[in-house]
């Protein structure tokens, strides 16, 4: 027997619908979150309303630290299925189609509008055609030094496709070292069958990482390489029982030493120094903190929803509803943002209260995206490709399934 059969489980787990629903979860709330962004005072987003609320700093502080760590963590275990089916080569092809021609395509065709918009919102004289921006959008020159993010200009940027670009960067320095970091996951998770209490150790270098790199406001708060960890992890315990067996069982204690660990860093980031990048003890304690409470919700959230469901995730209407929604999360992440900015650039200016501008912001972008996706994207195979989905209907068609 190989290492690796030692210590992986033999029979691959069924497919894990509350994973599919969660990630589909997440994409959709982003409209929420970005859509808030317009009314956040310490924000320095595309639009932004004249009046603006403390609040939504906080409310958003909330989906911060665990949202996109939980995208990575769970196509890390959806890259692990996908290793196993095609083999290295086979797969870094796949990731270079499924996320490599969204990403050009979007950086084209749609990064162009927030950032034409961010500046018609800021200087009302700015009369500048869009089809004149958008050559002056796309000068670019070559900025190794921040990689993955290799491609600089004055007005380029990848805005919210980072998180396409790290996937991708992810996906492909980790073919090389797959099976090591395969047996050392099954390794890991025969120890947590002796000792639970094991799993909250990434917790450590992930408060080291931030602490030590600075956390990064353009990638939701988090150092980017801090997502490297919760990708690796995602696919070193993939769907081990013995690692889903810890998370049942600590899910509510670790959950609790999550919002203990949060609400510690939270005196950080309103009082002292710059937590995202300072040095001073305050400032890398917040970060700290910050990055050992994310693993603690992200574990504590994936424990609490690994529980038996009759009937599951998958039947009737509800079931059509969240398997229609995990097939288009891809395409709906990468449409989302320019459809939020202007939506925001069009109701900022009217007369009403926040919450009706942000209601109608928040309802205007999700209709649109959906409208877009079911019959601009969905419908035909060129469409599909250029978005990153799978020719026919098959389940787990985009490069951030659960599977």
């Amino acid at each position: 027997m190989t290492a690796e059969t030692e210590t992986e489980p033999q029979a691959p787990a069924p497919r894990r619908r509350e994973l599919d629903a969660l990630r589909a979860l997440i994409v959709l709330g982003l409209v929420f979150f970005h859509a808030a962004l317009v009314f956040a005072p310490d924000d320095d987003f595309y639009v932004k309303n004249a009046e603006t609320a403390d609040a939504v700093t906080v409310l958003a502080g909330f989906g911060v630290v665990w949202a996109m760590p939980m995208l990575f963590l769970v196509a890390g275990l959806g890259t692990r299925h996908s290793m196993r089916r095609r083999g290295p080569g086979r797969f870094a092809r796949e990731r270079l189609l499924r996320l490599g021609v969204p990403l050009v395509l979007a950086s084209l065709v749609l990064n162009p509008l927030p950032q034409w918009l961010r500046l018609r919102a800021a200087d009302p004289g700015y009369h500048e055609s869009y089809w004149r921006f958008w050559p002056r959008f796309l000068t670019v020159h070559p900025d190794p030094g921040d990689f993955p993010f290799v491609l600089d200009g004055r007005y380029f940027e990848t805005g919210h496709l980072w998180f396409v670009v790290l996937l991708l960067a992810f996906c492909l320095l980790l073919v090389p070292i797959a099976r090591v970091v395969a047996v050392a996951g099954g390794r890991a998770a025969a120890a947590m069958t002796r000792r639970p209490v094991l799993l909250l150790l990434p917790a450590l270098p992930l408060a080291l990482l931030n602490a030590l790199l600075g956390m990064e406001e353009d990638y939701a708060g988090w150092n980017r390489w801090a997502y490297l960890l919760f990708f690796l992890c995602g696919y070193a315990l993939a769907d081990d029982v013995r690692f889903r067996a810890a998370l049942r069982r600590l899910a509510v204690p670790v959950g609790l030493l999550g919002l203990a660990l949060f609400a510690a860093s939270a005196p950080g980031f309103v009082a002292g120094d710059d937590p995202f990048t300072a040095w001073s003890p305050l400032a890398l304690a917040t970060r700290a903190l910050f990055g050992a409470a994310g693993w603690c919700w992200v574990v504590a959230i994936l424990g609490l929803l690994d529980r038996p469901r009759e009937g599951g995730l998958s039947s009737g209407r509800g079931g059509r509803v969240w398997g229609y929604l995990t097939l288009a999360a891809l395409p709906l992440y990468v449409l989302h943002q320019p459809v939020v900015v202007a939506f925001a650039y069009a109701v900022v200016g009217w007369p009403a209260p926040m919450l009706v501008k942000y209601a109608v912001i928040v309802a205007g972008s999700l209709a649109m995206i959906l409208v877009v996706y079911e019959y601009a994207v969905r419908r035909t195979r060129v469409t599909r490709f250029l978005f990153g989905m799978r020719p026919g209907n098959a389940p787990g068609g985009t490069g951030i399934t659960s599977r």
